[in-house]
């Protein structure tokens, strides 16, 4: 299993276990439902940005097999 996926499932698992411990918690329910908001905006945020992280790795990774490709076609032509 790879790292990112690791990570994906154990920032799922913070995302749930702090929505049922706020279900749980006794406050009212205005109260309740501003923080689960908030903390649904605030895993969001963090896959988005996980997410654009992952792009940017898959797209340096693509960037450098184009150059080596780039590089042996250079090689076989000479």
């Amino acid at each position: 299993m790879s790292s990112k996926k690791v990570l994906l499932g154990v920032l799922a698992g913070v995302a749930v276990g702090a929505v049922l411990g706020i279900l749980f918690a006794t406050d009212k329910g205005s109260v309740t439902r501003e923080k689960i908001s908030k903390k649904g905006e605030d895993a969001m945020n963090s896959v988005k940005d996980k997410f654009d992280e992952l792009m940017d790795e898959v797209s340096e990774k693509m960037d450098d097999l184009k150059d080596k490709v780039s590089g042996s076609a250079e090689k076989a032509k000479s």
